[in-house]
């Protein structure tokens, strides 16, 4: 007997292209809130971050810093567990310590687990991917570290390798991305199982193409700038959009049933509310 899963998401909200911004600026204050506590971890990730690339420098392993760098926004969303925490507290009026934001994955373990591993088998799938991609086009003898970056990016041989490239990591984004927009998330404030908070997410996703593209597109950008600054900017930036990605699911996923008000877009089981409503 195959067996039926019943998955019950809950109603999601259509918004306009501006929410990105507000989503940002509702993290901005969120940071501003705990600053010790949002900059401590966004300082642990950047530092893991720096060690791994200076770890691969080390083990002559340096044409991996790139794929690498793209599978930090990979597995980005679930090291954002304790900026969704700091902000869920706040939302809640509950005391915030750096314990409890720590053990927030304490809240929905086995779940939360499910969830990394899914993501962590992207990312490894991923760097396996981007390095068979390089010795591709370079063979077993890679550029020096010196000149990686002229030979990457600087020459007109390297075009089909950048666009190859480039569309490969675009399709594993994109995957990553639809799968985690909302869903941790949305675990971590409703306690639900993965599969429910990954469909939710993807029709997140579906249903506001838009925004969630703008969206992805910000926090590649800002993610690029702090890996850019020898990840330094990564200790703000890091708060900054795990803080703003809690608002953007506060924002698109409704809280609880709700009645359709009058013209909203029926989808599925639920309905989109046209942006504004609550």
């Amino acid at each position: 007997m195959i067996p039926s899963f019943d998955v019950r998401v809950p109603d999601i909200r259509r918004v306009g292209l501006d929410r990105p911004w507000e989503w940002l600026a509702a993290g901005w204050r969120d940071m501003l809130r705990a600053p010790a506590i949002s900059l401590a971890f966004g300082l642990i990730l950047a530092v893991a971050g720096a060690l791994l690339s200076v770890g691969l420098w080390l083990a002559d392993l340096v044409y991996l810093v790139l794929p690498f760098a793209a599978g930090f926004m990979i597995v980005g969303p679930f090291m954002g567990l304790a900026f969704y925490e700091v902000s869920r507290r706040h939302a809640a009026g509950e005391p915030i310590s750096f314990s409890s934001v720590a053990l927030a994955i304490t809240r929905n373990p086995r779940h939360f687990g499910v969830m990394g591993f899914i993501l962590l088998l992207i990312l490894l799938t991923w760097v396996r991917i981007g390095a068979m991609i390089f010795m591709l086009y370079w063979g077993m003898d890679p550029p020096p570290l010196h000149d990686l970056i002229v030979h990457t990016f600087l020459r007109s041989e390297s075009l089909p390798f950048l666009a190859f490239g480039t569309a490969v990591g675009a399709l594993f984004a994109g995957l990553t991305f639809a799968v985690t927009a909302v869903s941790i998330p949305m675990m971590l404030d409703r306690r639900v199982d993965v599969l429910t908070a990954i469909v939710t997410s993807v029709r997140v996703v579906r249903h506001n193409p838009a925004v969630m593209l703008f969206w992805a597109v910000l926090i590649v950008l800002f993610t690029g700038v702090g890996i850019a600054t020898l990840f330094l900017g990564l200790i703000v930036v890091l708060p900054l959009i795990g803080h703003a990605s809690w608002h953007a699911y506060q924002d698109l996923v409704l809280v609880g049933p709700a009645a359709a008000p009058a013209g909203a877009d029926p989808v599925g089981p639920g309905f989109i509310a046209p942006s504004g409503t609550r």
